[in-house]
C-alpha cells in the first residue's frame, strides 16, 4: 500500500514503512524526481508554471504562494495515499516543518480522504520509540 507520512520527509517514517512492506509516500522522492528531471532547469529552483496551477487544487489563490508550491508537491502524494502516518509535537530537526500550517493542511486533506490513519506522539525517550515502532509495525501489517 501507499502511507503518506507526516513530516513529509522523515527519514525514520520512509525507512519503517519501507522495512514493512509498503511504499512510503514521501517530500523527498518526490523532490528527487523533479530536479532530476530534464524539464527542471535550474534545481533548486523547481517550480513551474504547471506547480502554481496544482497548488490551486489543494488551497485558494488567498494561501500564501509557499503553501500552494509545497500542496503542488504534497497534494498528488496525498491523492495517491492509501494509508497514513502522522508524528505529532516532533522537534524542529525531525523532518520537514518549515512551514506549519501546509502541515496542518496537507493533514485535513489525508483525512477528509477517509483513509486509515495512525497519528503518533514524537517520542521523548528509548522506551517510547520502541512502542512507537511496534504501533508502526502493527499499523502497516494491520493494512495488509
Amino acid at each position: 500500500m501507499k502511507i503518506f507520512i507526516m513530516p513529509p520527509n522523515s527519514l525514520i517514517l520512509f525507512d519503517l514503512v519501507e522495512r514493512f512492506g509498503h511504499e512510503p509516500l514521501s517530500l523527498m522522492k518526490a523532490l528527487r524526481d523533479r530536479v532530476t528531471s530534464n524539464e527542471i532547469e535550474a534545481p533548486p529552483l523547481n517550480v513551474t508554471v504547471d506547480d502554481v496551477k496544482l497548488g490551486l487544487k489543494y488551497a485558494g489563490i488567498e494561501i500564501p504562494s509557499g503553501i500552494r508550491g509545497r500542496l503542488a508537491i504534497y497534494g498528488p502524494l496525498i491523492d495517491q495515499a492509501e494509508a497514513a502516518i502522522f508524528m505529532e509535537d516532533a522537534p524542529y530537526s525531525f523532518g520537514c516543518v518549515g512551514c506549519q500550517r501546509t502541515n496542518e493542511l496537507a493533514k485535513l486533506l489525508v483525512r477528509k480522504r477517509k483513509v486509515p490513519i495512525l497519528s503518533l506522539d514524537y517520542p521523548s525517550n528509548e522506551d517510547e520509540a520502541k512502542d512507537m515502532v511496534v504501533r508502526v509495525k502493527e499499523f502497516l501489517e494491520g493494512l495488509k
